[in-house]
């Protein structure tokens, strides 16, 4: 129909969201698994009033310009933004929105999934029964850290560093936390006592990183802030690869600086399967799922075909990103 507006969804979404949009444009989708190359992406986006796009997908102001002066909302599929121009699409007047909040509790879910696994040799254990290793019980059998009673340091104390603070709770954990925007009555509310970054990496048993990422925690775990971890200590990564010097983790742990690491982000992402980190046993590599729940992806995916359409519709977005 000549009426319904034409959009790009740079990845499938799931049928939640994807049937909404359906129903009331013109969809171009980009049906490959990989993300949609840059190339790509600016001729299949001219023309089109709207865009869902990805954490994967660059939006520019080049992107913007291939789109034309038709291009009313862009939509994206995930709370973080750093890869659209949010400051060019202002003075464009384009609404920019993302899906905040509802990841959250899956998040926080995930990063506990994956300090117990990386704590307690979850993933080297099921390797070695499947390898047919396993003879019998043995008193020293992959003996790994306890969660309960240590001491979790929460880098970042937004939406899931405070979720994952109140599960803390129930672990009986030591909560110290980092967030030079968060006040201490925030941080007591939750349970977390606010600290200065190094105090953090001194102190803690597992760093859990849930800072979003900017020019000033761009690479903030760096050989430095690894020096400074305690040698039995594990750091947790649910937030951006980016946060973290990469080929300083990796020497770190070479190293034995540290005791482990549990990744489900990575820089860049995917990482290669020759990466040195994949070759060792006290680190868990995941691909980018804390909040692959089908509950929340689905929550997700309606909230930007939500966006979406208002956008379309020259209405207020329900989740709008802020260009402040």
């Amino acid at each position: 129909m000549a009426d319904r507006p034409r959009v790009l969804v740079t990845r499938m979404i799931p049928d939640a969201g994807l049937d909404r949009i359906r129903a009331h444009c013109d969809a171009d989708i980009w049906l490959n698994a990989r993300p949609i190359p840059y190339d790509t992406l600016l001729r299949r986006v001219e023309g089109v009033g709207g865009m869902v796009c990805m954490l994967a997908d660059r939006i520019d102001a080049a992107v913007m310009d291939a789109a034309g002066p038709g291009l009313k909302v862009i939509s994206q599929y995930a709370v973080g933004f750093d890869n659209i121009d949010v400051a060019e699409a202002a003075r464009r007047g384009i609404p920019v929105g993302h899906t905040p909040g509802v990841l959250t509790e899956s998040t926080a879910d995930m990063t506990f999934a994956m300090m117990m696994a990386i704590a307690r040799r979850v993933p080297e254990g099921i390797e070695y029964v499947r390898a047919g290793k396993w003879r019998t019980w043995g008193p020293t059998l992959f003996m790994g850290r306890d969660i309960h009673g240590a001491t979790l340091g929460i880098v970042g104390l937004g939406r899931v560093g405070k979720a994952v603070a109140e599960r803390a709770a129930g672990f009986k954990m030591r909560v110290l936390a980092y967030d030079p925007t968060c006040t201490e009555e925030e941080a007591a509310g939750v349970g977390a006592a606010l600290v200065s970054l190094e105090e953090l990496l001194r102190a803690a048993d597992f760093v859990s990183l849930h800072a979003p990422l900017t020019s000033e925690t761009r690479g903030m775990i760096d050989a430095e802030a690894l020096a400074a971890m305690k040698p039995g200590a594990y750091l947790i990564n649910t937030a951006r690869g980016q946060l973290i010097d990469q080929a300083a983790l990796t020497q770190a742990l070479q190293n034995k600086q540290i005791a482990g690491a549990a990744l489900d982000v990575t820089d860049p992402e995917p990482v290669s399967a020759r990466d040195p980190l994949l070759a060792m046993n006290n680190v868990i590599v995941l691909p980018h799922i804390a909040s692959a729940s089908v509950a929340t992806r689905d929550r997700m995916a309606v909230m930007a075909a939500e966006n979406l359409l208002a956008g379309l519709k020259g209405k207020a977005l329900p989740n709008p990103v802020r260009d402040d």
